[in-house]
């Protein structure tokens, strides 16, 4: 492990004595709902963990250090401050050397969890492959640290504003098992189903623990996804989702809006256009995947 990780004095019990952990990311908190929400979701998103027999491990970067597992004054500097830093692959390095607040995606999130040997990672969606990509190129590194972090991430599929066929082909690219937890198809974030089918599927936490295991045991490094489609209750219905999503796109091409400012953008047209709809789903998925994340790293642990 690095000597730029602090540990919460609770995630450095649980590791060191072999319980379960599942780390979080912080971009969420910090650029992906408004205050005082992101802070009541992220709160509640740790205590889902911690009744599921888990310790919930927050990511940040402050200080120049990674922080992995965040005290309650360091979630509320993400839930507030304006000038914290949205970090991917690339900008680990930078933010740690100069010393701002930096959130992190699901790409550096990864990252961190791998260097403290966390196995379990509960996100949203992932990010993926842009719609447009063809002339774009604008591919998450979420997908190429999938591909080389042993990490296995549950999310409500990847975010709908994507291209999610293009995004599941660099995924089995990448040796990325997508495995549907209680459904055949791929979600879309919002909405239950993309229609896009998935070669594997399984029914309890128990059974995707053995199935993360066995690909480690075989040497494999690379991630695992566990898709959970979000409660039928707080879905919302695909055509009206794709009417938002086209609104939305239109206005951040008229915008010339690039790179990872699209991401929020989008997110927030798409709270605002459904009359905050979206962001109710958003928090339900959320809630939902931390649910089956603390009882799959507990199933894990168990192993």
């Amino acid at each position: 492990m690095t000597d730029l990780i602090d540990l919460h004095p609770d995630v450095a019990d649980a590791l060191n004595n072999g319980k379960a952990v599942v780390a979080l990311e912080s971009t969420i908190i910090s650029h992906g709902m408004p205050y005082p929400t992101n802070l009541e979701v992220a709160q509640r998103v740790e205590n889902i963990i911690r009744e599921a027999g888990a310790i919930p491990a927050t990511i940040g970067l402050l200080n120049g250090r990674i922080k992995i597992g965040l005290t309650a004054e360091e979630l509320l500097v993400f839930a507030q401050a304006d000038d914290v830093a949205k970090v991917s692959t690339r900008d680990l390095g930078l933010v740690i050397a100069n010393g701002s607040k930096g959130a992190t995606t699901v790409a550096a999130t990864m990252i961190a969890a791998a260097l403290a040997d966390i196995r379990v990672f509960v996100t949203g969606g992932l990010g993926g492959v842009h719609r447009g990509a063809e002339q774009s190129y604008d591919v998450s590194a979420d997908l190429t640290e999938l591909g080389r972090q042993q990490v296995a991430v549950v999310c409500a599929g990847a975010k709908a504003i994507l291209d999610l066929p293009k995004t599941l082909e660099v995924l089995e690219t990448g040796g990325v098992p997508v495995i549907g937890y209680g459904t055949p198809d791929f979600p879309a974030f919002y909405t239950r189903t993309s229609g896009i089918p998935l070669s594997a599927r399984v029914e309890t936490a128990q059974e995707a623990a053995r199935a993360m295991k066995s690909h480690w045991d075989l040497g494999l490094t690379s991630g695992l996804v566990l898709a959970n489609p979000l409660p039928e209750t707080d879905a919302l219905e695909q055509d009206q989702v794709e009417a938002y999503i086209g609104q939305a796109l239109a206005e951040a091409d008229a915008e010339r809006i690039t790179g990872k400012d699209v991401t929020p953008f989008l997110l927030r047209r798409l709270g605002e256009l459904s009359s905050g709809r979206t962001l109710q789903a958003n928090i339900a998925l959320v809630e939902n995947n931390a649910r089956l994340g603390g009882q799959l790293a507990v199933a894990f642990a168990n192993l």
